[in-house]
């Protein structure tokens, strides 16, 4: 696959290529290919964690959790592994002598879920042009 997609970007023609074909046709560009989805946001409950704080500046732990239908520990463990990958910002305060903790989206976490939007639309578009 990888020299197929090699071969894909290459704008000289290969030894199969039609030698007599119109040599003025657009190259064709490689195809995402879906092992390089980034698997730090790819799964159900990080992709939603990051989708909502791109939607929201910020968001509590408990806004998450509702949201997201998850459990205590299952969001803290998947939000841990997005802050540890500098996808968000997790802020600690007290309100009214509560604890409160509040989730960011940081810049590396937006362009990182842009990538991944138009990696799936490459995808969904490969599939629907097949």
């Amino acid at each position: 696959m990888a020299a197929e997609s090699a071969r894909l970007r290459d704008d000289s023609p290969s030894p199969s290529d039609d030698q007599e074909g119109d040599v003025s046709k657009p190259t064709v560009e490689a195809a995402p290919n879906p092992t390089e989805l980034d698997q730090l946001i790819h799964g159900r409950v990080r992709l939603g964690i990051v989708s909502a704080l791109a939607v929201h500046d910020r968001m509590s732990f408990t806004e998450l959790r509702e949201l997201l239908e998850t459990s205590d520990g299952n969001l803290s463990a998947h939000a841990r592994k997005l802050e540890e990958g500098g996808y968000l910002r997790c802020d600690k305060s007290f309100e009214d002598r509560v604890p409160l903790t509040e989730y960011r989206l940081t810049d590396r976490g937006r362009g990182a879920l842009e990538r991944y939007l138009d990696h799936m639309e490459g995808l969904i578009q490969r599939v629907r042009d097949a």
